[in-house]
């Protein structure tokens, strides 16, 4: 069983996504530690509440520590926003969720209702959702998967936000899934990946 890493610095909302899965038995992982970005967090409070132990890292140093502390051998960021270089044995192993079709509306700053109104300021007809491996650069490591939706008549950031965040529900864990179970490494594309993701 996978021992993932949890970064979050909000409610938590895609990590109690993650506990989730893994209580279906759709993601075959347990929880190493919650680490937040800062302490009063509601991610904190999930983390009391689902028994999981949680640290607050004051800098990219104490989140390695606590990561290595705990024994995690996956990290997921869970709408972390700041910014940490995955090192040593967490590079290539550190995937985030994007609220849009990167490399489209992604960088520094794009995040959460932001990504949304960006998306509608430029009248896109479609938006969606994109998994990826986490390196230096914000939002540039190598996507893993991604589900398109489109931007209706009327949208605001809200309701476009909506929807968006239902396709994060659904594929987040699974990306996660196949890759703690060695799947992506054994079939090789990001394409596979994707394909196999959608047919579920």
């Amino acid at each position: 069983m996978a021992r993932v890493g949890i970064l979050l610095s909000g409610a938590g909302t895609t990590y109690a996504n993650l506990v989730r899965a893994i209580s279906d038995g759709a993601l075959d992982a347990e929880i190493a530690v919650v680490v937040a970005s800062r302490p009063g967090v509601g991610g904190l409070g999930l983390a009391a509440e689902f028994g999981h132990p949680a640290v607050v890292a004051h800098s990219p140093d104490d989140v390695t520590a606590a990561l290595r502390a705990h024994r995690a051998e996956w990290v997921a960021m869970c709408g972390w926003l700041r910014h940490w270089d995955p090192p040593g044995e967490f590079a290539g192993r550190t995937v985030n969720v994007h609220p849009s079709l990167l490399p489209a509306f992604g960088g520094k700053g794009m995040y959460g209702t932001k990504v949304h109104e960006a998306v509608i300021a430029a009248s896109a007809p479609i938006s969606g959702c994109t998994v990826h491996l986490v390196t230096s650069d914000y939002d540039g490591g190598p996507i893993l998967a991604q589900r398109a939706v489109a931007v209706e008549p009327g949208d605001d950031a809200a309701r476009l936000q909506g929807r968006v965040q239902a396709c994060e529900r659904d594929l987040y864990p699974r990306v996660l899934a196949a890759l703690c179970a060695g799947k992506l490494r054994e079939r090789g594309t990001a394409r596979w990946l994707a394909g196999w993701a959608d047919a579920r």
